[in-house]
């Protein structure tokens, strides 16, 4: 992934020195309760910097990794903080800002999300991720199986890999997407922008495509068997 951070050199000294605070923070909490530790968290979240808040995600992963009875708990606190801190956004605003990608906080936010031990996860619960902007994320290889991406804004990310089985992408925008060898088995994906999205070898059996738009979309050895094709839009 292309480093984005400020090129200034005071500007970098000054997040460096706010990773390290922060970390040294939390490791000084580490001898406390995993509730505590859990409840410290949260509270720094709410109010962090951006420095700040990449090392206070990383303890919430490790929290979550050490003691499972918090693992569905903190994975609602992050997809929470991801729907706060990157909403979405208009096509107008989108398109004035065309270059814009997912900031630091949140990649790592949804880095813990895909890498998560699913085997954890509550029943009958669902990650709700809808209604945000994820452009240029890295999903690669994400366990996003039957996730709430409702409205999403994923254009130009890259979920090569990812598991996406009965997700919910209904009027998600997937523009540019690398959707190469997903699996989208009974994913909803109406009324979904798919224009140029690579969806080679992608699994989309018993996929819901209804109104979809794939204008210039590679589907390329793409499993279609089942998938609901009614008024899909492969032309302008």
């Amino acid at each position: 992934m292309k480093n984005i951070l400020p090129s200034n050199h005071n500007l970098l000294k000054k997040i460096f020195l706010e990773i390290y605070a922060a970390a040294k923070k939390i490791k000084q909490t580490q001898i406390q309760s995993p509730k505590q530790r859990l409840s410290l968290a949260i509270a720094q979240l709410q109010n962090a910097t951006m420095a700040s808040s990449l090392a206070v995600i990383k303890d919430l992963e490790q929290i979550s990794q050490e003691h499972p009875q918090y693992h569905w708990l903190i994975m609602d606190i992050l997809t929470t903080f991801i729907r706060d801190h990157a909403p979405y956004i208009s096509q107008l605003e989108v398109t004035n800002n065309l270059s814009a990608k997912v900031s630091h906080e949140i990649q790592a936010a949804l880095t813990v999300i895909a890498n998560r031990n699913v085997n954890k996860d509550s029943e009958n619960e669902q990650l709700d991720l809808s209604h945000t902007d994820m452009r240029g994320a890295n999903l690669s290889g994400a366990n996003l199986e039957q996730t709430n991406l409702y409205q999403v804004n994923l254009s130009g990310a890259n979920l090569t890999g990812a598991n996406l089985k009965g997700a919910i992408l209904t009027a998600a925008n997937l523009t540019g997407a690398n959707l190469y060898r997903a699996n989208l088995e009974g994913a909803i994906l109406s009324a979904a922008n798919l224009e140029k999205a690579n969806l080679s070898k992608a699994n989309l059996n018993r996929a819901n495509l209804y109104l979809a738009r794939l204008h210039k979309a590679t589907l390329n050895d793409a499993i279609l068997t089942h998938a609901n094709l009614r008024e899909a839009k492969f032309r302008k």
